[in-house]
């Protein structure tokens, strides 16, 4: 028998500071609150918005056993959407989430996945192709993301221990390049607020479009940093170190109910030499401490699901051995040939041609065909997907 959807309500600011307040344990990402929509608003894209699942049946139940039914229960699970609508791949996208407040058995992830699709078919005023979030338990029905999804492993610093604690459970590497540092004269510097913008354009975006052509990734443009750096001013800090008043390296954190994220950083290659990055991280992480935080995630480490992490893995490890395993970015197809042509397209595209011109152009028939039956049934357009947008968020 197929289990009952859950009944879901969107949630206003208010209501989502309730439900959060009530639950002081549980960590939400800042990623899935109203102040991160209000960020993603301003750069141009489009919440949809923060909706609470709720187990009604579960809740009559309680009530049938004695004690009082709720109007509302209590919820299961917290989602925000962005609406994303490139052409041929309308999507609804849950970055970082959803939040589970209730057990997150492999049951109650099916009951939310059927209550997704009905929440967003037909009649529901929108008509995305699939909806992406993370899943702990995949079943039929569900397939990896077409493209990549937030990390799936992260190295997260415990901030509870004094700072010399703290120091100790670093690797010798770490403590050493921290001591180079000092030595050195490299200085750590605090931007206030109300200088962000000027100094981040002026001293710091040319060092992440170093690091970018050095590593081999798109960044995002300056104004994407500018605006997190705005939309988000009490939940940021940047912090820069310098050496003879010369930028070598900058961080951004994120701070949210006491959890803070090493969220964005570049260096330049005198700040590798001169050991500054590790003396940076270390001074960020006793600033956070200093404010109440708990634990910094450092972000996402080389798993199988994001070979590509590599890179960054031994600086990271550098500062903790404790590795948070995270559910992987799944898609939940709503239109499926439709979303069959999207993969074929997306896999050539990633894997060049095949076998020859010939090969390409039986791939381009397949999905052309594909293609048309799911519009036919959609009300697709059937005009060409775009191209894959590098430098993108994990979503």
């Amino acid at each position: 028998m197929t289990a009952e959807n859950y009944r879901y309500e969107e949630l206003t600011r208010d209501r989502f500071a309730e439900i959060a307040a009530a639950y002081p344990s549980v960590l939400i990402p800042l990623e899935q609150t109203p102040q991160w929509a209000g960020f993603e608003r301003d750069t141009g894209r489009e919440p949809f918005g923060i909706f609470a699942y709720f187990d009604d049946a579960a809740a009559a139940g309680t009530a049938a056993g004695g004690a009082a039914a709720s109007s509302s229960a209590e919820p299961v699970v917290v989602a925000s959407f962005l609406h994303s609508t490139r052409r041929l791949r309308e999507s609804m996208v849950v970055v970082n989430g959803p939040v589970w407040f209730g057990p997150r058995t492999a049951a109650a992830e099916r009951r939310l996945l059927g209550t997704l699709r009905s929440q967003f078919g037909p009649g529901s005023g929108v008509n995305p192709v699939f909806v992406r979030l993370q899943v702990e338990h995949p079943h039929q029905g569900v397939a990896k993301a077409l493209e990549p999804g937030w990390y799936d492993r992260e190295i997260v610093v415990d901030l509870g221990p004094d700072e010399k604690t703290m120091l100790a459970g670093f690797r010798p590497n770490a403590r050493q390049s921290i001591r180079k540092a000092t030595r050195a004269g490299v200085e750590i510097r605090t931007i206030e607020a109300a200088d962000r913008l000027a100094v981040f354009r002026r001293e710091l975006f040319p060092i992440m479009a170093e690091t970018a052509a050095r590593d081999g990734f798109s960044s995002f443009d300056s104004g994407y940093y500018e605006t997190l750096l705005t939309s988000l001013a009490d939940y940021t800090e940047l912090m820069v170190a310098y050496l003879a008043d010369q930028p070598l390296c900058w961080l951004i954190t994120t701070e949210y109910r006491g959890y803070a994220v090493y969220y964005f950083a570049a260096s330049t290659a005198a700040a590798r030499k001169a050991f500054a990055p590790y003396l940076l991280l270390w001074e960020s992480l006793k600033m956070l401490k200093a404010r109440g935080n708990t634990a910094c995630g450092l972000t996402g480490i080389v798993s199988d699901t994001y070979p590509s992490l590599a890179n960054v893995t031994t600086f990271k490890r550098n500062f903790s051995k404790d590795v948070v395993v995270l559910p992987t970015t799944y898609d939940v197809p709503l239109k499926k040939l439709h979303y069959k042509a999207l993969a074929s397209a997306l896999k050539l595209r990633r894997e060049g041609l095949p076998a020859g011109r010939r090969g390409l152009n039986r791939i381009r028939a397949r999905a052309t065909r594909l293609l048309r039956r799911s519009g036919t049934a959609a009300g697709s357009t059937g005009s060409p997907a775009p191209a894959v947008q590098s430098g993108a968020r994990h979503d």
